[in-house]
């Protein structure tokens, strides 16, 4: 089957004063065995009850944080009034992930392919949407406007789907990144720049930024293709300081690179700096990413130093509102 290959749409042109910006996505959903096979149960959510503290904490920053939230957290009480003490404190969004292995109905077999959305049958995406729209529009009492696909798994019928039920703003897509070798769509083509997508240009797609930093920088996609192809060849790059590709998170990003990534970005233009996180991260054990209290205190050092350092270059917080009423 050939994988998905977005195009870039429209660039976007910010309105007057809306200066560079930075967002904060935050994937709320279950915790599950990252090295098992899927599987429609088997996972929890007691991490949510984390939320609370840590969107005080962002909040205390300036932070207009945006939960993407997927089915099993959408649909258990206590996720649920966590979710509802977040929105009443203010500085949030609720938006929709849909992660298909486990948001109902579950008429497909569970494999990696099926994993991504996208991949799905389109009326089978639409009826997983809808259940998860519906489930969130009960939390909120309004329809949620912003999604991203579970494992950044958009198809070609996603964007329709999205657009013929009210959505105007998508992050599924992670600028620089393939995920053919597991079934998934191919986003090296996408650039950090956001625009216009979907029927009629309807929806805005603000990507996951992605920067290459070091000497060697210039050289880009080209190049770190070009040492894909080599043993190992992208770590010796990154190790010498040539070239390394930095996604804006704190999740397997070095606090170094994602600084430098920072500079970079801003420096380059990028009017919108994109980053995201796992909500399950906030509780040891639960993702790869923070296994214990150490990593943990590392998280939060990770964030104080990039929003310090956002902070200096005078980049602002923005909502997905934000970002929509400047989009032109």
């Amino acid at each position: 089957m050939v994988p998905f290959r977005p195009a870039q749409g429209r660039p976007v042109t910010w309105r007057d004063g809306f200066g560079t910006r930075f967002t904060v996505f935050v994937d709320t959903e279950e915790e599950f065995d990252w090295r098992a096979p899927f599987r429609h149960d088997g996972w929890g959510v007691s991490a949510v009850a984390a939320l609370p503290a840590a969107h005080r904490r962002f909040a205390g920053h300036g932070v207009q944080s945006c939960y993407l939230v997927d089915y099993p957290v959408a649909s258990d009480p206590a996720a649920i009034d966590a979710l509802r003490g977040v929105v009443a404190d203010g500085h949030a969004t609720i938006g929709a992930q849909l992660h298909p292995w486990v948001n109902p109905p579950f008429d497909e077999a569970l494999t990696a392919h099926s994993s991504f959305a996208g991949n799905l049958p389109p009326a089978l995406e639409a009826a997983k949407l809808d259940r998860l729209t519906d489930a969130l529009t009960r939390i909120t009492g309004a329809r949620p406007n912003v999604y991203r696909a579970g494992r950044y798994g958009l198809g070609p019928a996603t964007l329709g789907l999205l657009a013929a039920r009210g959505y105007a703003l998508d992050s599924s897509m992670r600028a620089r990144y393939d995920y053919r070798a597991q079934g998934g769509p191919d986003y090296r083509a996408i650039g950090n720049d956001a625009f216009h997508t979907g029927p009629g240009e309807g929806i805005v797609e603000l990507p996951l930024t992605t920067v290459f930093t070091g000497r060697l920088r210039r050289g880009g996609q080209r190049l770190y293709k070009g040492a894909g192809r080599v043993p190992r060849g992208r770590g010796v790059l990154a190790r010498l300081g040539l070239l390394h590709r930095v996604a804006l998170t704190p999740e397997d990003m070095p606090l170094a690179d994602a600084l430098e990534a920072v500079r970079v970005a801003v420096g380059e233009g990028v009017r919108v700096l994109n980053f995201a996180y796992h909500s399950p991260s906030l509780v040891p054990g639960h993702t790869p990413y923070v296994r214990d209290a150490a990593d943990l205190a590392a998280f939060w050092r990770w964030w104080d130093a990039v929003l310090s350092l956002l902070g200096k270059l005078h980049v602002q917080s923005a909502s997905p509102d934000d970002i929509l009423a400047a989009a032109t």
